[in-house]
């Protein structure tokens, strides 16, 4: 399925109202090579949702944690100890440490991370990972889509993240085992402000996005108890 049958396809399950999800590869080259990004970049990654390019380098990521998360750096010294003594996220710097050691993030060695809309798109090839930013309604779409052919416990997966592990870094790194986890996140109180505040993130590694691609047609979306969720979705009804 292209990227265009699927949006074809996305628009038919979801509706107008959906906001399309969004692709993100590591390149040699930039969508946009102008961005400036605030400190914390998950208001400019939800941009994208409504149209806008973003390019993420090694040097407009301010943020010590987005280094890290984005594989652009490795994890700053004081980073355990803002995570736990200043946001209270953990109980000790030593657990901070040791659980970005077992998330198993490789540095890049590409110097562009790019975000682009899905119909921006014109082939799935280099794609890291797919991210919906969605409402209750079309988090139960998503997931009822995902639990189709797969019964484990972990196919939809929520963890201790930040804003910008839970879109890029988890998914990027299950892409490259060629995992068939999904994860489901933004609840990262810093970053929830820069998301409106009925959405969360669903972020699928290419490699189960593709095998998703293939169940689309045959799963609930199309049926009967989802087409009154997504008349809500859309406003059809209260």
């Amino acid at each position: 399925m292209t990227p265009q049958e699927f949006i074809e396809k996305f628009r038919e399950a979801f509706g107008e109202c959906a906001p399309l999800p969004i692709a993100l590869w590591y390149g040699d080259t930039a969508v946009n090579s102008e961005c400036r990004v605030p400190r914390c970049m998950i208001g400019a990654i939800r941009k994208v949702c409504e149209g806008s390019a973003l390019t993420l380098t090694s040097e407009n990521v301010q943020c010590g944690g987005g280094g890290l998360y984005t594989a652009f750096r490795p994890m700053m010294e004081r980073v355990p100890l803002f995570v736990s003594h200043t946001e209270h996220y953990k109980a000790t710097p030593e657990q901070v440490r040791q659980y970005v050691e077992s998330l198993d993030i490789e540095l890049t060695t590409k110097p562009y991370l790019n975000f682009v809309r899905v119909d921006a798109l014109t082939s799935w090839e280099g794609v890291e990972a797919v991210v919906f930013f969605a409402t209750p309604d079309i988090l139960s779409g998503l997931c009822t889509w995902t639990f189709y052919d797969n019964d484990a416990e972990d196919a939809v997966v929520t963890k201790f993240a930040s804003g910008c592990a839970a879109v890029v870094s988890f998914a990027t790194v299950e892409n490259r085992k060629g995992g068939r986890r999904t994860f489901l996140g933004m609840f990262d109180p810093s970053a929830r402000p820069l998301v409106p505040k009925s959405e969360l993130t669903f972020a699928v590694p290419m490699c189960r996005f593709s095998e998703m691609l293939r169940t689309m047609p045959e799963s609930a979306l199309f049926e009967h108890a989802f087409s009154v969720v997504r008349r809500r979705i859309n406003g059809e009804i209260g």
